[in-house]
C-alpha cells in the first residue's frame, strides 16, 4: 500500500471515528456499567483507529448534540462515561424476548433469530441477562418456517383491499399433514388478524361458503396476494353488526365460532374473579342470595363454552332456554361416552 492510499485509510478512518465510539458506548456501557476515555481508545484501537483524548471527547459531546443520552461520572480524578436511555429498556426487552419465546406460531429457528436481535438493542452486559431470561423449555412451537411471511402477506392484502390464496392443513395421529379443501387453495378476505393462546388468527370472508371463518395462520401454506378485491362485507355486517372486531373476539371462546348469544348465569361468590377475568369489570353481577350472584354474559356459545362452564361446576346457565338445552344435550352425550 502506497503513501497516497494509506493517508486516505487513516482520513476514512478518522471521518468514521465517531461512528465507532457510538457503537463502543452502546455495546460496552449501561447504567450499571462505564468506560473510561483510554478505555475507549484501546476499543477504536481493534478497529484500526487511532485517537486522541481530545478528540474522543469532542465526540461525546458532538454524540450529545445528536441525542445520545451519555453521563460523565467522575472518581477522584479519572472520568467515566455510561449510556443513561436507550430505546428499550432492559425491562422492555425481557418482555419482548418472552413474548416471541412465548409466541407458537414461530419456529425455533425463528426464535432465536430475533432474540439475537432483540440482545443488540442493549449493551453485552444486559444481552447476558436476556440469554438467561431466554432459556425456557418444553414449550411447543409452531415447524412452519413461513408463518412469518403469511402474517406479512395478511397483512399486505388487507391494506391493498386484496384477497388472498393459501393452502390448509391439520395433523392426523400419525402426526402427518392433512391438507382441507382435498388439497385445493382458499380464496379469502381477509378482514382482520387476532391473537389468541399465543396464536395467530385470520379472521376472514370464505368466498366458496360465503362465510366469516377463523384460521390458524401457522397452519396456511403458500400464502400469496392475489388481484381480486375483498369481498364479504355483507357476511361481516350480519356477524358483527355494531360490533368492532375487539368486541367480536372478547366473546370467542379459543377462536372458536359460534352465535352470539345473551347468556345469564348463576355463579358462586367464591368464582366473581374467574368470571371477572373472563369478562371484564364491565359486567352487571346482581346479588342472588348470600352464597350467589348472577351474570348477564354476551358470548358466542360454541362446545368450548360450554366445556369451560362444565369445568367450573358450580356456573349455572339459566338463560336462554336454547343454551340450556344444549347444555342438556353435551352432559347426556359426556355421560352416554363413559358409560
Amino acid at each position: 500500500m502506497g503513501d497516497t492510499d494509506r493517508h486516505a485509510t487513516h482520513c476514512n478512518n478518522q471521518r468514521s471515528r465517531i461512528l465507532y465510539v457510538m457503537k463502543i458506548l452502546l455495546e460496552n456501557t449501561d447504567e450499571e456499567h462505564f468506560i473510561s476515555i483510554q478505555e475507549i481508545a484501546k476499543e477504536l484501537s481493534l478497529y484500526g483507529i487511532a485517537s486522541e483524548r481530545k478528540s474522543i471527547r469532542s465526540d461525546i459531546e458532538n454524540l450529545c448534540i445528536y441525542g445520545l443520552d451519555i453521563a460523565e461520572v467522575k472518581e477522584g480524578r479519572n472520568k467515566y462515561y455510561h449510556l443513561v436511555n436507550r430505546e428499550f429498556e432492559l425491562a422492555e426487552l425481557k418482555l419482548l424476548v418472552d413474548a416471541v419465546q412465548c409466541s407458537k406460531f414461530i419456529t425455533v429457528k425463528q426464535s432465536n433469530k430475533l432474540i439475537q436481535k432483540l440482545k443488540c438493542c442493549g449493551s453485552k452486559y444486559q444481552a447476558g441477562r436476556l440469554q438467561r431470561q431466554v432459556y425456557v423449555n418444553g414449550r411447543l412451537k409452531s415447524e412452519n418456517e413461513k408463518s412469518f411471511y403469511s402474517v406479512d402477506a395478511i397483512y399486505e392484502a388487507i391494506a391493498q383491499n386484496r384477497k388472498i390464496v393459501f393452502r390448509y392443513f391439520s395433523y392426523n395421529e400419525k402426526k402427518e399433514k392433512i391438507m382441507h379443501h382435498q388439497g385445493d387453495n382458499y380464496i379469502v378476505s381477509p378482514w382482520a388478524m387476532c391473537w389468541d393462546d399465543r396464536n395467530y388468527y385470520m379472521i376472514g370472508h370464505d368466498e366458496e361458503s360465503d362465510e366469516i371463518k377463523h384460521f390458524r395462520v401457522d397452519k396456511m401454506l403458500e400464502t400469496q396476494i392475489i388481484r381480486a378485491r375483498r369481498s364479504g362485507e355483507e357476511a361481516f355486517l350480519r356477524k358483527f353488526g355494531n360490533r368492532s372486531f375487539e368486541q367480536y373476539t372478547e366473546k370467542l371462546f379459543g377462536m372458536y365460532g359460534g352465535e352470539i348469544e345473551q347468556v345469564k348465569l348463576l355463579c358462586p361468590n367464591s368464582l366473581a374473579n374467574v368470571i371477572i377475568d373472563r369478562f371484564g369489570k364491565d359486567i352487571r353481577i346482581l346479588p342472588n342470595d348470600h352464597d350467589s350472584f348472577t351474570t348477564t354474559v354476551e358470548v358466542a356459545v360454541s362446545e368450548l363454552f360450554l366445556g369451560w362452564v362444565m369445568a367450573l361446576k358450580k356456573v349455572r346457565i339459566l338463560e336462554p332456554e336454547s343454551v340450556v338445552d344444549r347444555m342438556k344435550e353435551m352432559l347426556k352425550q359426556q355421560n352416554d361416552f363413559y358409560q
